[in-house]
């Protein structure tokens, strides 16, 4: 199945959640994250805000922001900027998300964790995006480890076509699914 066709297949399934489903998914998912040891070693953390079909993040970030240093994208042109999560400093942005605004952008040198969205992932820590590529542009080069957050019908049994510019995960979660991805060694 080639991205374009995952797009809509996983966009046809999102439409049939509830906000009571989203929510308690996120509950789930989130508190597999917490239990980590990445995440309970890990002080900066890149995460993303949440669009209306996305595992809501939210309260997630509520809950951590007064115990670890949160870090949210911003659009710019193609890239994405990483600023510190301050929740009176947030804007309505690019595709309608809400952004930090200010000029103090952080190195990805300085994230420990980055927690990714995406519309599907496989077992092998491959995802689809939503086909910007913004994600892989910021993730190239990053030792974070790099954990993907979705629905349990985000993951996908077969496994997903990686382009040569496509970055993998180390950590995909999902309201009952936990896999530490295991690459070989180069």
């Amino acid at each position: 199945m080639n991205k374009d066709d995952i797009r809509r297949r996983v966009k046809a399934r999102k439409t049939l959640l509830s906000e009571n489903e989203k929510q308690s998914a996120a509950e789930k998912a989130f508190a597999i994250l917490e239990r980590t040891a990445a995440f309970m070693l890990a002080d900066r953390i890149l995460m993303y805000h949440s669009l209306p079909d996305e595992l809501p993040t939210r309260s997630f970030i509520a809950k951590w922001a007064s115990r670890k240093h949160f870090y949210l994208p911003r659009v710019n042109g193609v890239n994405l900027d990483i600023l510190p999560y301050d929740e009176q400093r947030l804007t309505l942005g690019s595709f309608h998300i809400e952004e930090p605004t200010g000029n103090d952008t952080a190195s990805m040198c300085d994230i420990e964790m980055v927690v990714v969205p995406a519309v599907a992932f496989d077992r092998n820590g491959n995802r689809v995006g939503r086909g910007k590529g913004y994600y892989d542009r910021l993730l190239g080069d990053t030792k974070a480890t790099k954990v993907g957050m979705g629905f349990d019908f985000q993951l996908l049994d077969d496994e997903i076509d990686a382009e040569p510019h496509d970055v993998a995960l180390d950590i995909v979660i999902t309201e009952s699914n936990h896999i530490i991805v295991k690459r070989s060694r180069r």
